[in-house]
């Protein structure tokens, strides 16, 4: 069995890491399962990309495809044209796509006009938010996937709902998890750490970038403001996303609570999550880390894609308005979170399970 294995962005690498260890092992039992790793290029600088790689123990990837940059219609167009060659010179039995980017979307497209059947990591999962472009890509990826390998339960339900074969429905949980736990013994501490004088549990961590949150400034200000106002005189611990640095840099704000940090590797972002007394977010991936790490976590959205998140782990539904966010936060500030538990099967054996199907599938 040939597997080319996608990866784009980000959230894609954690993904793809432990399936690749997976492969690794069975490779040494003498299994014939190969695999050709495929960068589409959607992210590469070294915060985005590279310092992931390296930390997770990926391999350099077979092919690069450089697609970055462009508009949306633009870099779909440009992975298409370039992974259809790779596809053509290299042509696998399947092709694996993860998540929801549009690499995941693009490249199943690409693979599913020359006859290879495509698989889908972390299939199934709706926010119902037609405004996200993943969710397009979730929808388009899932509508001509061969196999789905699912995270939930409710992934599956949203399936069988669009008439979807249990046949081809594999519930194996979260690979994203696996990533967690074969690094927590490895976790590194930031720089920041001691800069900023950090205690474990004495302090919030913050992460913002989509366009609902970010875009308005004076929303952005006015989010903020009520994050430091509610939160004691413990520090909020912001690493800034790109696009959100460029409102920030616009409207000048600043507070000596707030400490603003660059975009970190994975290792050190996932010190900062474990040992948070709480997180606020709008990022979907860190809700399902901080559920498993039993932190609080607070999602500054209007719908989530991980509803078990909410209804069994440690995150809550916040919105956009802000305003909504602060009795939320004086449930932290009181000690008196609900109790999570970690959802069916992330328990870090996901890769393993995906592996085992995919040979007795092909």
């Amino acid at each position: 069995m040939k597997i080319t294995i996608v990866a784009g962005a980000r959230p894609n690498f954690m993904k793809i890491a432990p399936i690749i260890k997976a492969i690794h092992a069975r490779q040494a039992e003498g299994s014939k399962t190969d695999y050709r790793l495929v960068h589409t290029g959607q992210h590469y600088d070294k915060k985005m990309s590279a310092d992931f790689f390296e930390q997770l123990g990926i391999p350099e990837p077979h092919a690069n495809l450089e697609a970055g940059g462009g508009t949306q219609a633009e870099q779909t167009a440009a992975i298409m044209v370039r992974f259809e060659k790779e596809l053509m010179e290299h042509r696998p039995n399947l092709i694996l796509v993860v998540g929801d980017v549009t690499s995941t979307m693009a490249c199943t497209i690409t693979a599913k006009k020359l006859c290879i059947d495509a698989v889908h990591v972390e299939a199934g999962i709706r926010s119902g938010d037609m405004t996200m472009p993943e969710e397009i890509n979730r929808i388009v990826t899932d509508s001509i996937t061969d196999h789905f390998f699912t995270t939930s339960e409710i992934a599956n339900e949203h399936l069988r709902k669009t008439g979807v074969e249990e046949s081809r429905i594999h519930f194996v949980g979260n690979t994203m998890i696996d990533t967690l736990h074969q690094n927590l013994d490895r976790l590194i501490e930031p720089e920041l750490w001691g800069a900023a004088n950090l205690k474990a549990k004495k302090y919030f961590l913050l992460t913002l970038h989509r366009p609902t949150n970010v875009d308005d400034p004076a929303n952005l200000e006015h989010l903020l403001g009520t994050i430091i106002r509610s939160t004691g005189d413990l520090p909020v611990i912001f690493p800034v996303h790109p696009r959100t640095k460029k409102i920030l840099d616009s409207i000048g704000f600043n507070n000596e609570k707030l400490v603003l940090a660059e975009p970190m590797p994975y290792l050190e972002f996932i010190y900062l999550v474990k040992n948070a007394l709480a997180v606020i977010t709008d990022s979907g991936g860190i809700t399902e880390e901080a559920t498993v790490l039993h932190v609080p976590c607070m999602t500054m959205r209007d719908s989530t894609e991980r509803p078990e998140t909410v209804t069994m782990g440690t995150n809550e539904l916040i919105g956009t308005d802000p305003t909504k966010l602060e009795p939320y936060l004086a449930k932290i500030m009181s000690g008196s979170w609900k109790t999570g538990q970690v959802p069916p099967l992330w328990d870090g054996k996901t890769a393993v399970r995906i592996i085992k199907k995919l040979e007795e599938l092909y």
